[in-house]
């Protein structure tokens, strides 16, 4: 099945090295095959202090993080044939975090970044990482969606890249 995606990417820091649109749309469409036909999300690529405001809002945690993943509800009353549900959600990226842990856990950066937007796209399906059984499910299809992009398992000999 083909995926019809609608990628905004907002890009609202000064990082350098980003990868390109078609990489983050490339890594999406992965993560997201056979899962739909069409989707909408946003990306927005963020600095270490809006990462960290955010993760303080959101999670009660005082400090700038790799991914940060917003799901979207539909709305009651709103049928699922609706254009509106397409939108799965918002992943926030910090930049910043993704190329420290990448130089910390001596990745290729590319690879780490596949990895963030794979285990942020899987977060807005509901998959999660709190329990072993979650873990290991949620982990053993990043590593096949990241085998089939060529990229390394990502979880050999490393420690994990988000709180739980």
């Amino acid at each position: 099945m083909s995926l019809e995606l609608d990628l905004d990417l907002q890009v609202a820091t000064t990082a350098a090295g980003l990868s390109a649109h078609a990489d983050f749309a490339h890594w999406v469409e992965a993560a997201v095959a056979d899962r739909r036909a069409r989707c909408e999300l946003t990306i927005r690529l963020v600095d270490a202090a809006e990462s960290q405001a955010l993760n303080a809002q959101y999670r009660g945690v005082d400090r700038s993080t790799n991914v940060l993943s917003f799901p979207f509800e539909l709305p009651p009353g709103v049928d699922s044939t609706d254009p509106l549900a397409d939108y799965i959600g918002d992943l926030v990226i910090c930049p910043e975090v993704v190329q420290r842990e990448a130089l910390e856990q001596g990745k290729q950066a590319i690879a780490h970044w596949a990895h963030m937007v794979v285990h942020g796209v899987l977060h807005l399906f509901d998959y999660d990482h709190i329990t072993d059984e979650q873990a290991a499910e949620m982990e053993g299809l990043e590593t096949t969606i990241l085998s089939r992009l060529g990229f390394p398992p990502p979880y050999e000999d490393d420690p994990p890249t988000e709180d739980p």
